[in-house]
Order: C-alpha cells, then structure tokens, then sequence
C-alpha cells in the first residue's frame, strides 16, 4: 500500500475519451435488437472490442460467434463496427439469416473507396494491421487489388503493377504520426501515389490521440482504460509515451492498476479508448482517489458532437413500435 503524504496528486482526465459515434451505434444496435426481437440476438465477432461491453451484452441474451456459420438458420445476427467482406453477407443470405449491418459509417466509407478505385484498376496500399477485423474486411472488397502495408516494415515489400495507378487506404483506428510516416515512406518509393478522398482515420481516433497528447505533455503516467484487442486504445497507450509521459499502461478495468506504478507519481493522465464506457473510466478514478489523486480535472482538448443513426433494418423495424 503507497503511504499518503501531503504531497498534491492530481489526475487530468482527457476529454474527448470512451464512445464514439460508431461504437455507440454498435452497441445500441444490439441493446434494440434484443429489445426488439427478443434474445438470443446472435454477433458476429465482438460487436465492439472491450470486454466488458460483450459480457454486459452476453448477459442480456446476446451470442457471440466467431464465424457466420455458427448461427443457426434463420436467425438473426447483427454484424459488428469493423465491417464484414462481401462473402460474409453472401453466406448469411445462403443461410436466410437477418442480418443487422452495425458496420461504422466511417469503415463504410473506406470500404467504398476500395471498391471504386478497384473499378478503375487501381494497386491499392491498405495501411493497417494484419489479422484486424477491419483489415480483413476492407480487403475482402477487392481482394486482387489490395495489398496490405503492415507499418514500416512492410513497405519494401510492396508490389505493384504500375506505380502511376496507386493509391492509399488506412485502417480507421491507427496512429494518425505512425500511418504519416508509412505513407511518407511509400512516397519515396512511389512518387505517385495517391492519397484518399478523404481522411481514412476516423474523427474519433484523431480526437482522442490529440487529447492524449495534451495531458501527457504534462503527466508522468499516463492509465488509458481498453481492452488488448482494441487497436485505437494500444495506440493511445504509443501516443501518451512518444508525447512525454515518462509511463503508461493499457488497463481493462481499475483492477488492473498496480500499487507501484503510483510510487513517486504526483500527475497522472487517464483516457479511455473508443469502445469504453465511461463506467470503467470512473471506476479507475475511484481507484486513484483512494491513494490520495483527489485533485481531478477534465483537459477538453476538442469538442465532438458526432451521432449515427441506427442501422436502417432496426429503424425499419422500431417505426411501428415507436409510432
């Protein structure tokens, strides 16, 4: 147990932090449906990633699976924030299931400037992670001209066909420095290449790592609050460390906070990342008041006031009931 003293500890909170626009859509999309149809609701891979919201969902009746084929015939399955390939859907209709698109908006976006610079025979550099939902998603709109740019590393291994007809697509939930240095890198190599339409890393994203970035600057540690399989809260964790903070630890839950991290520690920035709710960002609070971080102050870096609607099949069916 750290000893008090009359030391002033203090705790600026990031703001904006938790929810985004999309994660929210998500997860109201699967509280409606449950609602609505009543349970089981089947998910396909976790409809966000945080494991606290798919154990709270668990508990309401959701299914998680990890594969469309598990869901029986006939049922309904709601498709999570990252985005499905088309061959998902393709199955789920072989399968008569009802299908519930909780895609985010803004990896529908991405997924339509894949397809349309496939349509005009474009090389396309996907910038992202290997293995990620929304990677595997993404691509599997045009598999034959994608290829997959995993960070730094992965730019000498890049192929093209003609270096005048390339273009570049991200992840949405990468590290705005990180993907600014693969792309610089890619232009040495292509002189050419083309950038997206439009900004591929999402608002939240950016949101929250320039957030992160202010409390750091003046933080020796540095709590972000995420589960280990969500990409955008490992980032908020690279983004806290290369801003200054002398430490900082990716937590699920205040649990997982450890005495000795707070050893000689007088500032601590805590964030959250895009899947969290904001319960488990007070409860880590809670924590820190108890070792004497009563001194708590909100650092509103950007203001955000982004909503989505409801995917249109819950809409369609909620219009009755809310007539």
């Amino acid at each position: 147990m750290i000893l008090e003293t009359s030391v002033n500890r203090r705790v600026l909170v990031a703001k904006p932090r938790g929810y985004c626009a999309g994660v929210d859509r998500a997860v109201q999309a699967v509280e409606k449906a449950l609602e609505r149809y009543g349970a089981p609701i089947y998910v396909r891979k976790q409809i966000v990633h945080n494991t606290h919201v798919v154990k709270t969902l668990e508990e309401r009746g959701a299914i998680f699976v990890e594969e469309t084929g598990e869901v029986p015939e006939g049922a309904i399955v709601v498709f999570s924030a990252h985005g499905v390939a088309p061959a998902v859907h393709e199955e789920a209709a072989a399968r008569s299931l009802r299908t519930i698109d909780a895609t985010c908006p803004l990896v529908t976006k991405v997924h339509n400037e894949a397809k349309r610079f496939a349509a005009g025979d474009y090389d396309i550099l996907l910038i992202g992670h290997e293995g990620h939902e929304e990677v595997e998603g993404t691509a599997g709109e045009a598999p034959r001209h994608i290829q997959l740019v995993d960070g730094l590393d992965g730019v000498d291994r890049v192929q093209v066909r003609d270096p005048e007809r390339l273009v570049w697509l991200s992840q949405t939930t990468l590290s705005v420095d990180e993907t600014t240095e693969t792309v610089t890198r890619l232009r040495e190599r292509f002189p050419n290449l083309i950038d997206p339409p439009s900004d591929d890393i999402c608002y939240a994203t950016q949101n929250r790592q320039v957030a992160v970035k202010e409390i750091a600057r003046e933080s020796q540690l540095v709590i972000v609050v995420g589960s280990t399989n969500s990409s955008n809260s490992k980032r908020l964790v690279e983004v806290a460390l290369d801003a200054g903070a002398d430490a900082s630890y990716l937590v699920d839950n205040a649990s997982y906070i450890q005495d000795e991290w707070l050893e000689g520690v007088t500032t601590v920035g805590v964030t959250s990342g895009a899947s969290v709710p904001e319960e488990l960002v007070e409860a880590v609070l809670a924590r820190l008041a108890g070792h004497g971080f009563g001194d708590v102050q909100e650092v509103e870096s950007v203001a955000e006031n982004v909503r989505f609607a409801l995917p249109h099949e819950l809409r369609r069916d909620l219009r009755p009931a809310t007539a």
